[in-house]
């Protein structure tokens, strides 16, 4: 019996590439295909997948949305999370989020079919090159505590957006499309609120918008 697989990214173009690729195993079949969120949801709930491949830079609330979105309305869809990104703290959100596996775009065709393999059996993938021992702690969902936000509280409403949406893994042009403003104001704004909070990487930010409830499975960026 074939691996029912869904795709969800907002690149036509990967997505065509990965339904050919897909669809040439003799044990895989693509299903559905979705640009955005919502439509992965709608998609998967129709298609009902053995294994969902979600990016978690997608438009309309990101894929960290999509994963909670799916994983409530179909649990039995593994999610495979198939992203450019390779900081811990978005594997992290994701397996909070309910993902089963996390594989970086720049990984070997062979390394994705077999982590959709994997995860259709019922196991968790991680891609090597985001470090064995620690990925393995961060596939392991934390504890819902209750976080404090104090450390946010310098930043302006529209700080805080930035800050959401470069969390989420939006680019700055993306951001200022969908702020609707220029992108040099999305970049004094991103330089801003990294240096009221005192971060010099993306990573920094992740962590910190994680630990303080800012990017958050199930929650849209602000």
């Amino acid at each position: 019996m074939s691996i029912r697989v869904f795709i969800a990214d907002d690149h036509g173009v990967l997505r065509g590439g990965l339904r050919a690729l897909l669809n040439n195993q003799p044990d895989m079949e693509v299903v559905g295909e979705a640009a955005n969120g919502p439509d992965a949801e709608a998609g998967i709930r129709a298609t009902e997948p053995d294994v969902a491949l979600i990016d978690i830079s997608m438009p309309d609330g990101g894929g960290l949305a999509a994963i909670a979105a799916v994983m409530r309305a179909r649990p039995k869809t593994r999610i495979l999370v198939l992203t450019v990104h390779d900081e811990l703290g978005y594997v992290q959100a994701a397996a909070d989020a309910g993902a089963a596996g996390y594989v970086v775009k720049k990984a070997v065709d062979t390394e994705l079919l077999a982590a959709i393999r994997v995860v259709a059996e019922g196991r968790t993938f991680m891609d090597a090159s985001l470090g064995l021992g620690l990925a393995r702690r961060a596939m392991r969902p934390r504890a819902t505590d209750a976080v404090s936000g104090r450390e946010l509280t310098e930043l302006t409403v529209r700080e805080r957006e930035v800050m959401g949406r470069v969390a989420e893994g939006y680019t700055n042009s993306q951001i200022a499309e969908e702020l609707r403003v220029g992108i040099k104001s999305i970049e004094t704004y991103r330089s801003r609120l990294m240096e009221k909070l005192g971060l010099t990487s993306r990573a920094d930010l992740v962590r910190l918008a994680l630990e303080c409830g800012v990017l958050a499975p199930g929650k849209p960026a602000p």
